[in-house]
């Protein structure tokens, strides 16, 4: 069998570099996220919002329930679990009372969410910027209220989605401090962009990579170097690449989410992986190894299909899957590499009440 990375060359030469050759803008984070309107005020607004579980329908969880900074800003769990579920984090358990069905996907991080999308060398369009597993929704304000309309994950039966926001409007209205911190006037839009403020602090751009491209030649240990050029080598980076780690696009990798059998998604980014347990679309993958080996067995069945297999017979696969060539050999400097791309110097702080006087989800995990 011809290995996948020999065709990748042949087809280079045949087809043009340009549409196969691995990908090697990555680069550093920028160091801050600006947005006009940003005043501290206005995040330690969105701040309080977060944490507050007003918001939803029945005021019971909050945006940390399911993104806990204990957890990486996600919330440990294989798949997520929302208005119909106890405790906090892994443990967090489904209530045994409610018919809600199960959404099987995995949490994703907040960390970074202010740059999704963002390109190397190129302006970044925040307003643009892909939400969510499938690209649903554009832009960090966009994506603020989902959650908060949705029945499974903030909004339950006690509201219809046309109500929540309306509802959720008038909670916060009949709570002085937060007419007092809305100077006055609590709209959707100052909701919106108070939160969206919020999360584009919750950025890690001084990980050992940022500062090794900065220019910190010491930062990145020799085998975390010989990683970053397996990686590259091996075409992870045709997916994974710009200063997220992602091209923001959907690909088909074999994983289906088991509520809608949808067989496209995102590509993850590969920040603060080291926080971000369990992995994949669905969550099935518990370590960094194990998703290391389930890529040796997709390179097996996209070369496969590639040398005439039946691919009728085989779940729909991307492609570009065809040209990944990743040797074991090369599996423990990747796996460094990619903690190069982690730091452990993310906000962890969570406020100990909030206006609405409402316990606030999960902050026995973590102090102040």
């Amino acid at each position: 069998m011809i290995r996948p990375f020999a065709m990748l060359l042949l087809a280079t030469l045949c087809r043009g570099a340009e549409d196969l050759v691995p990908d090697q803008r990555i680069g550093a984070l920028p160091l801050v996220a600006k947005h006009p309107g940003d005043t501290p005020e206005m995040i330690a607004l969105g701040r309080l919002l977060f944490f507050d579980p007003i918001l939803s329908g029945t005021q019971k969880v909050a945006c940390v329930s399911c993104h806990h900074p204990k957890y990486g800003w996600a919330d440990g769990r294989a798949t997520f679990l929302g208005l119909h579920g106890r405790g906090s984090g892994p443990k967090r358990q489904r209530e045994s009372v409610t018919l809600f069905p199960s959404i099987h996907r995995n949490t994703p991080t907040v960390l970074n969410a202010a740059f999704n999308g963002i390109e190397f060398g190129k302006t970044y369009a925040a307003a643009k910027a892909p939400m969510f597993w499938d690209n649903r929704i554009e832009g960090l304000e966009a994506q603020v209220l989902e959650p908060i309309r949705s029945r499974e994950e903030m909004l339950g039966e006690v509201l219809t989605e046309v109500e929540a926001i309306p509802e959720m409007l008038k909670r916060l209205r009949a709570v002085p401090e937060y007419l007092r911190l809305f100077d006055g006037e609590i709209s959707e839009d100052k909701v919106v962009r108070a939160i969206a403020a919020y999360e584009r602090t919750l950025i890690t751009p001084e990980t050992a990579f940022d500062r090794f491209m900065r220019g910190d030649k010491a930062a990145m240990s020799a085998l975390q170097q010989q990683g970053m050029q397996a990686f590259q080598r091996a075409g992870c980076s045709l997916c994974h690449n710009g200063p997220m780690f992602s091209d923001f696009k959907l690909h088909a990798i074999a994983v289906t989410d088991g509520t809608t059998n949808r067989q496209e998604f995102r590509t993850p980014t590969l920040r603060e992986l080291r926080h971000t347990s369990p992995y994949m679309h669905n969550g099935s993958l518990k370590t960094l190894s194990d998703v290391m080996l389930f890529y040796d067995r997709l390179m097996d069945q996209a070369a496969e299909t590639l040398d005439g297999g039946d691919e009728g017979s085989l779940p729909p696969l991307d492609p570009l899957l065809r040209h990944v060539s990743l040797l074991p050999e090369d599996h423990t400097a990747i796996l460094a590499f990619i903690q190069a791309l982690s730091s452990d110097g993310f906000d962890t702080n969570m406020p100990v009440r909030v206006p609405s006087g409402l316990a606030v989800p999960g902050v026995d995990t973590v102090s102040d």
